[in-house]
């Protein structure tokens, strides 16, 4: 399952634990146990970004995937099926 991550102080669904840093997510499926498995993944992946920085500006400014994806996220399915909008991508 595909979560796309956008850093937002408006649509905030989770936060960074070590920076506060909202983001709004984009699922690529509904149901509870996928979404509380790639809930796991998201924290991980954000506290990630902050190997060499304490900030919010760790993350990236841009959308991106958890799992991450080589492929353009426009194209992912976190986007399509999660109608992340254009400011998103």
């Amino acid at each position: 399952m595909q979560v796309l991550c956008k850093s937002s102080k408006e649509q905030v669904e989770t936060c960074c634990g070590v920076c506060g840093q909202g983001f709004a997510l984009y699922w690529e499926r509904q149901t509870k146990p996928e979404r509380t498995q790639a809930r796991r993944e998201i924290e991980k992946t954000l506290r990630s970004h902050h190997y060499n920085q304490t900030g919010p500006e760790a993350h990236p400014t841009r959308g991106f995937l958890v799992p991450e994806w080589k492929g353009p996220i426009a194209f992912s399915g976190a986007a399509i099926l999660g109608n992340a909008p254009s400011w998103a991508l």
